[in-house]
């Protein structure tokens, strides 16, 4: 694992959320239920941030397009897709691609992410 201390635990209020860059990567951190999570910041579906996302059921909701995407896992929860006038590309989008997800702690004051790069 290669844990990077990301900010300060008090940068980020439990109701809010933050983006960091860590080298190429844009984590959205954000506290659920007391919880914080560290996921890719863009919809794996059409590349757009996640940031504005509602939370629902443990679930992160792409602004975008609907599709909700489990907080622990990065798997779809719910899938909406576009409808066919959307057209060819964006009417066959494929579920299968899950949000990237990042083991996240706060530890002596600050948050840490795991992540790897590419």
């Amino acid at each position: 694992m290669t844990w990077t201390k990301v900010l300060s635990a008090d940068a980020i209020a439990p109701d809010k959320r933050q983006v960091v860059k860590v080298g190429k990567q844009n984590i959205l951190l954000l506290y659920h239920e007391g919880q914080l999570f560290a996921v890719d910041n863009v919809c794996p579906h059409l590349k757009l941030s996640l940031k504005k996302g509602k939370i629902e059921k443990g679930a992160i909701v792409c602004p975008w397009h609907r599709s909700a995407f489990d907080l622990q896992t990065g798997d779809v929860k719910n899938w909406t897709p576009w409808p066919p006038v959307m057209g060819k590309v964006l009417g066959t989008i494929s579920k299968e691609k899950t949000l990237k997800v990042f083991p996240a702690r706060v530890e002596e004051g600050n948050i840490w992410v795991d992540i790897e790069e590419e």
